[in-house]
């Protein structure tokens, strides 16, 4: 899935390659908490520390996107970076509840096996000069509710009233998010359906992946 505040157009009409810019400093920013989650969450147990970090996150997450419009700054390295750190972030989120034994096994593989299907639809889109779609608002409001899910599973391992509580609406918010990442991820594919059935093919050499950088 692409990011969803930089989603790619056509790449006839792509972003400047630019790699210094501060969309892309929060992204790789961002990147580099993910091995920090993990120790903090598998480490010490810093439950308290890891949510902040993801409060981190998520903020330079929305702050990348809005500077990339904003300063004008998208760049293609943007359009990878962003959406990387993103699928990161929930992988490393996944396997640390996991481990903690505080989700099952099958929903940490069900929410990658989504990100495969998409993965394995990108050689269909470069044939016709796409390195991909944009996003529907089910895949953001997916992403959303998985950001609120996860922190507060993590914050619901802890007893007492406010654990109890945080593991009830941590499990709704799991549901849902991983519910509409799963249609999202469907309305993806018919998008990529339709484009595969209304839109030519390039020849090879006028493909994403053939194109001298």
């Amino acid at each position: 899935m692409v990011s969803d505040d930089r989603a790619a157009a056509p790449t006839n009409d792509g972003p400047r390659d630019r790699i210094l810019t501060v969309p892309n400093l929060l992204s790789l920013l961002r990147l580099a908490g993910v091995p920090l989650f993990l120790w903090l969450v598998l480490g010490p147990e810093a439950d308290g520390w890891a949510l902040l970090l993801l409060l981190v996150a998520g903020f330079t997450d929305y702050l990348d996107g809005n500077l990339a419009r904003r300063l004008n700054q998208t760049s293609s390295l943007g359009q990878v970076l962003d959406p990387v750190a993103d699928r990161l972030y929930i992988l490393a989120v996944v396997v640390g509840l996991v481990l903690r034994d505080i989700i099952p096994l099958w929903l940490a593989v069900l929410l990658p096996m989504r990100d495969v299907l998409l993965f394995s639809l990108v050689p269909f889109l470069r044939t016709r000069g796409y390195s991909a779609l944009p996003v529907h608002y089910l895949g953001k409001a997916a992403t959303a509710a998985l950001l609120y899910a996860f922190p507060l599973l993590l914050l619901g391992d802890d007893a007492g009233t406010l654990g109890e509580l945080a593991q009830v609406f941590g499990w709704a918010f799991t549901i849902w998010g991983v519910g509409l990442y799963w249609w999202a991820g469907l309305l993806y594919a018919w998008q990529v359906r339709t484009l595969l059935v209304t839109t030519p093919p390039l020849s090879p050499s006028e493909r994403p992946s053939e194109r001298p950088t």
